[in-house]
């Protein structure tokens, strides 16, 4: 399995950080992915090298894209047109993808959460269109897995690696990271 993060100028930290960090210790191969370059740059302005930029990215290699929230990060993802082109083309083959905080309402707009279960951060519910909204920390509909925000970052990303890799690998690592809540 390769994961996708895509990073946005003005990205949330632990949303993004906490998927990586979860998933490359269930041994997941996770490629985070610069959208607006090679260095990027948080809502909190700390700066991350990326692994490759979305342009030099095989998106035919890559099972899941993630995108997290922050602001002015979604704005900045959903302002990239191969961000929106690669979203797309995922749900029409049947491909996952995650979305937390406010990331979802990029989805929504994108028409691809039509027949679906989705969360968000709070005020975002309206661009989830023509979807059932769930009122809990993260939800899994189909090939999509959304959640709500910074507050339930860790819960997104186990979420994550139990859809990949199977609850036994998901309750491995959280046992070794001394996670008992989730």
């Amino acid at each position: 399995m390769k994961i996708a993060v895509y990073f946005a100028e003005g990205y949330e930290e632990l949303e993004a950080l906490s998927v990586v960090d979860v998933l490359r210790r269930g041994e997941v191969e996770v490629i985070m992915v610069g959208v607006t370059g090679t260095q990027v740059k948080s809502a909190r302005n700390i700066s991350i090298q990326m692994d490759c930029v979305i342009d030099e990215l095989n998106h035919d290699a890559i099972d899941m894209i993630v995108l997290p929230g922050g602001v002015p990060g979604i704005y900045n993802l959903e302002k990239n047109e191969l961000v929106l082109e690669n979203i797309k083309s995922f749900k029409s083959q049947g491909k996952w993808l995650a979305a937390i905080c406010a990331a979802p309402s990029i989805l929504g707009k994108c028409e691809l959460l039509i027949g679906e279960k989705a969360t968000c951060y709070p005020g975002n519910e309206k661009y989830l269109k023509q979807c059932e909204y769930i009122n809990e920390g993260t939800v899994v509909s189909h090939k999509i897995i959304t959640s709500k925000g910074v507050g339930t970052a860790l819960e997104f990303a186990f979420t994550i690696l139990k859809v990949l890799k199977g609850k036994g690998v998901a309750d491995t690592v959280k046992e070794a990271m001394l996670v008992r809540t989730i």
